[in-house]
């Protein structure tokens, strides 16, 4: 899929040229997508076998796509515990997290729902009916893990975890510690349109300008970009249903399942858009702020001030309407050449 965020690769306005700083690229797919990394320095000093390297020890132990990776070993049937690395380490205990704090929403044992409703690492035919979801169920729910010491350990016979929700934020961070350690201070990473910041952009010292994609109005046009932001350090992630969809007949289906009931959500959310300390924060919250539905996401954030979100939603007439947190707004850039007609 086509990431709904983009990095904006001009600026305005007055800046302070900062000599000896020269823009390094480094491209290239992991994860199943791809990624784009900007870094500035005198010299270079990250490569991009650097940067492939990382990337593939984190798919060894978080991709449910790759056979041999520990989160696979996990979700092997007998398999009853796993000894965590660092990286299944982070991203589970952080999942946990997000799943008490969203009552749940967020769940990281959807995966069988995942494949049974054929957005997984397997092809579907036919979609799943009721007796099959029921069948399901009883694996669902991130209380059927526990985590003991470095041990992942099933409470539960026959639960299985995705964490793809999560994986690419956190990968994001990953790569971010290591420019930390390469003492680089400006820097832009992106991995599937999961976005992690710091600096400027040089040499000019002006901040990063990200693109917010918007949803097409008719089907057979390209989605378009909606809004720009300014941005400093942090991560910010969108998840959004009109790019990731199964199709079945006349039926669209979002991708995002609800864990409560095993069908893919329903509501008015069109895409949400995460500002937060970090990308493993951002987009770990991005999929349920989207299922939350705008009223009670909107009740959500004022009780996580960390963290800000656009939304784009449909309003009850069907016209499509975005909206923002009072934090996001001070990231907005303001124009009209940026906003779309007849968003509020």
């Amino acid at each position: 899929m086509l990431p709904l965020l983009c990095v904006i690769l001009f600026c305005t306005g007055e800046s302070f040229i900062q000599t000896g700083l020269t823009p390094f690229y480094i491209t290239g797919y992991a994860q199943g997508t791809t990624y784009h990394i900007t870094y500035y320095a005198v010299d270079s000093v990250v490569s991009k076998q650097n940067i492939d390297d990382l990337l593939n020890k984190i798919d060894s132990s978080l991709s449910v796509y790759k056979p041999y990776s520990l989160i696979s070993k996990f979700n092997e049937p007998g398999c009853e515990e796993v000894t965590m690395d660092k990286y299944l380490s982070d991203v589970v205990k952080k999942s946990l997290e997000i799943y008490k704090e969203t009552n749940g929403i967020f769940d990281i044992t959807v995966y069988p729902l995942v494949r049974a409703w054929g957005f997984g690492n397997k092809q579907i035919k036919v979609l799943p009916n009721s007796t099959a979801i029921k069948a399901i169920m009883p694996f669902i729910g991130s209380n059927k893990l526990l985590v003991s010491h470095n041990k992942l350990i099933k409470r539960v016979p026959g639960v299985q975890i995705d964490v793809d929700g999560i994986a690419q934020g956190y990968s994001a961070d990953v790569l971010a510690d290591y420019f930390d350690k390469k003492r680089l201070k400006n820097y832009m990473i992106e991995i599937g349109g999961e976005l992690r910041v710091k600096g400027k952009k040089q040499p000019e010292n002006v901040m990063m300008r990200v693109g917010i994609e918007g949803p097409a109005k008719n089907a057979e046009d390209e989605p378009f970009l909606q809004r720009v932001i300014e941005f400093g350090d942090g991560g910010i992630t969108t998840s959004g249903n009109y790019r990731k969809y199964f199709k079945s007949g006349n039926k669209i289906l979002s991708h995002l399942i609800d864990p409560a009931t095993g069908y893919p959500l329903q509501n008015e959310m069109i895409a949400v858009t995460v500002i937060a300390k970090d990308a493993i924060t951002a987009d770990g919250y991005d999929n349920p702020l989207m299922g939350m539905g705008l009223k009670k996401a909107l009740l959500f954030l004022q009780h996580h001030k960390s963290m800000d979100a656009y939304f784009i939603y449909h309003k009850p007439d069907g016209s499509i309407a975005d909206t923002a947190t009072s934090g996001f707004y001070k990231h907005l850039i303001i124009g009209q050449k940026y906003k779309a007609p007849g968003l509020q």
